[in-house]
């Protein structure tokens, strides 16, 4: 059996130094939950050398909205130094369990990658139990899950082999998953089932996420060399329309949209981005904002500057049950080497600037000392 197809290690507090924050070298890709006792998980991946083989997993949690942070309190890597794990993601379900998923690979990409996903029922617990990592989807999944009108659970799960053809040759039986993808369990977690995906022109790493409109259609928005792209579907995920310029720029970086207990949607992005050609992949990643839509995404209004900086991308987050918004992103992976977060409120977001007691920007989460990776 391949490597890539064996569970990982999850290790609770492990001894060894190298994953502990006075020792690694970078860090970033962060994601952020809150459970129902509000304690707050943040996890993210790290490694060695940067980002390849031997990458592994981080949780931590904070007990203390955030003051202080536990450190490598549990830790997934893979005993063959050839695969990585890597591009968590991490969502509280319906009935209060907290999902820890990852991607596993061997080196950077092989075409067929694999989300595995750990499971604990009692995440408030001093030690909280998790499950054995299972398998349950191909692909790559950054994002979080959506529960759907009909009560489905689906989950974003994306192959990148339209822009790694040498890869996706050893594997032609996934050649009808290629895309942004959506897999989906009828049964609250049980079992995981392909539905469908979208394919759009210039993807990147997709990343994409989900929303459900409020007439029943899903709205996915994809990554993409010139910006985002969109792709919507009116049978739940089975069929998609061809993927199109949504019209939002970004600089090929990860988003984060989420719909709000209010009904509006939230939409974390890159703002100050000039509309290049496609063919310039990387630009810069400053200036991450929060706004607002009212409209289901037609316009956006508001606009809350979470981090005018350079280098902060890849935003994560969730809503208290009061209204606070907790956002996580990561600055200077290699540098600075922080996970950082930011707390609002909509009214904040309207406003344009922090009026809300418990609004706070560039919170420091965990920050790398070691010596840097490059």
């Amino acid at each position: 059996m391949d490597a890539a197809l064996k569970p990982a290690n999850v290790m609770r507090y492990p001894k060894d130094p190298k994953y502990y924050c006075d020792v690694r070298r970078w860090q970033g890709i962060p994601n952020l939950e809150r459970t129902k006792k509000g304690r707050l998980y943040v996890n993210f991946f790290t490694g060695i050398k940067g980002e390849g083989a031997g990458n592994f997993v981080v949780l931590i949690h904070s007990d203390d909205n955030g003051n202080t942070w536990t450190d490598a309190e549990l830790v997934i890597e893979h005993d063959d130094p050839d695969c990585r794990c890597f591009d968590p993601a991490i969502w509280l379900d319906p009935l209060g369990r907290l999902w820890v998923t990852w991607s596993q690979t061997r080196q950077f990409y092989d075409g067929r990658h694999g989300v595995w996903a750990i499971v604990s029922d009692n995440p408030d617990a001093d030690i909280p139990r998790w499950t054995e990592p299972r398998r349950i989807a191909n692909g790559i999944m950054k994002n979080k899950p959506i529960v759907n009108s009909k009560n489905e659970w689906l989950f974003p799960s994306a192959l990148w082999c339209h822009d790694y053809a040498k890869p996706c040759e050893d594997h032609p039986e996934l050649a009808s998953e290629i895309g942004a993808n959506v897999y989906v369990s009828a049964d609250q977690g049980k079992s995981f089932q392909y539905r469908g995906g979208a394919l759009t022109d210039n993807r990147a790493y997709d990343e994409h996420m989900l929303i459900e409109k409020k007439d029943g259609q899903l709205w996915m928005l994809i990554r993409t060399k010139y910006g985002i792209a969109q792709s919507f579907s009116g049978d739940q995920g089975k069929t998609w329309t061809p993927g199109e310029d949504s019209g939002i720029p970004g600089p090929n970086s990860r988003f984060f949209i989420r719909r709000l207990a209010s009904g509006r949607l939230l939409f974390v992005n890159h703002a100050r981005v000039e509309k290049y050609s496609a063919e310039k992949v990387y630009r810069t990643r400053s200036h991450l904002q929060a706004m607002l839509s009212e409209d289901e995404g037609r316009t956006w209004i508001g606009g809350l500057m979470l981090d005018e900086r350079e280098k902060v991308s890849y935003p994560d987050g969730v809503q208290d049950e009061n209204g606070l918004i907790y956002i996580v992103y990561d600055f200077e992976r290699y540098d600075a080497r922080e996970i950082l977060m930011a707390t609002f409120t909509e009214e904040d977001i309207l406003a344009g600037k922090c009026l809300s007691p418990n609004a706070q920007m560039k919170k420091l989460v965990s920050k790398a000392t070691g010596e840097k990776a490059r």
